[in-house]
């Protein structure tokens, strides 16, 4: 069962902001109000989910973006999800504004860490301003933070990037993983439609010690990869699509202890509510997915996905 309702500050009323609309980046800070075919998406939250029996991490969410119909705070978005039992978060920069927002609401809410990047579509654009050496730079200062346990979301994407941007985006997933081993952080990989790739870059710089793949889209082959390597596999709403089969094939495949669990949010909604904003309290919806594919006992796994996503990232303490 789940609330006929979203969360209270979730909630569209006559005095909330307007709708959001505009492009889809990181700088802008809000998410588009139509999808990729252009059609208007619907901009109300999905209720809100029965709570966990145990509390679970949102590995990746973006708090920096603006989605639905209102504007949530960071310490409102945690409650409404610490309520339902996703008690902390990982919050990721993919440029240098969500970067600087990260670090600040480190600062601000310790039931969060934080990640720090270029994103592989964002690198090419800093390269095109002539910007790039002075965005790594930054990135880099920024990393030092004692909450930033992770260098991501870097990687490849094959999708939205085309010709010479994709030298540019190797160039920056090789920058990227040298400087996760240099300050000793995880990297959290963005991967896609370039499996492949990824992998093959992972071995020819040398992987950190810890890796987590963000949004996990690959198959059992990967998965398999993953295991031999001891990579950890983050699965969002993707997972709960109708279409995502190899995704719950993957996962039978996928060492109990390398399993995560993440909403990317504000994108990627859990079916029934594909296409709608998305948010860190919206987990469960996922993780049920994922106890019942498996055949697992809900409480069961959520112990065991909070203990790998500390192993992930270490103590919030």
């Amino acid at each position: 069962m789940c609330s006929a309702h979203p969360p209270a500050a979730y909630r569209w009323t006559d005095e909330a902001a307007d709708a959001p609309g505009g492009e889809d980046s990181a700088s802008s800070g809000r998410r588009a109000a139509t999808d990729e075919s252009g059609r208007r998406r619907r901009l109300e939250y999905p209720p809100a989910p029965e709570p966990l029996p145990v509390p679970v991490v949102d590995n990746h969410t973006h708090l920096n973006f603006r989605d639905g119909l209102v504007e949530v705070s960071v310490k409102d978005a945690l409650d409404a999800a610490t309520a339902v039992g996703v008690d902390r978060a990982v919050q990721v920069g993919c440029d240098l504004p969500s970067s600087r927002f990260t670090v600040e609401a480190l600062g601000a809410d310790a039931r969060l860490l934080g990640a720090v990047a270029l994103h592989p579509n964002d690198a090419p654009r800093y390269a095109a301003r002539g910007e790039l050496e002075a965005a790594y730079a930054e990135i880099e200062q920024l990393a030092g933070h004692p909450r930033v346990r992770a260098i991501g979301e870097t990687g490849l994407d094959y999708f939205r990037s085309k010709g010479d941007a994709l030298a540019v985006q190797h160039e920056s997933f090789r920058w990227h993983i040298d400087l996760a081993k240099r300050l000793g952080k995880t990297l959290q990989i963005h991967d896609r439609d370039a499996h492949d790739d990824v992998v093959r870059i992972l071995a020819e710089e040398g992987a950190p010690e810890r890796v987590v793949f963000h949004c996990f889209s690959g198959d059992e082959d990967l998965a398999r990869t993953c295991n031999e390597h001891g990579w950890f596999m983050s699965f969002a709403g993707t997972f709960t699509f109708k279409n995502a089969d190899s995704l719950r094939r993957a996962i039978a495949f996928a060492e109990p202890s390398r399993i995560l669990v993440e909403t990317d949010s504000p994108f990627l909604t859990p079916h029934p509510y594909r296409g709608r904003p998305n948010a860190s309290y919206m987990v469960p919806y996922t993780v049920r997915s994922m106890a019942e594919v498996l055949d697992a006992d809900l409480a069961e796994l959520c112990t065991r996905l909070s203990a790998n996503t500390e192993e992930a990232y270490g103590s919030w303490d």
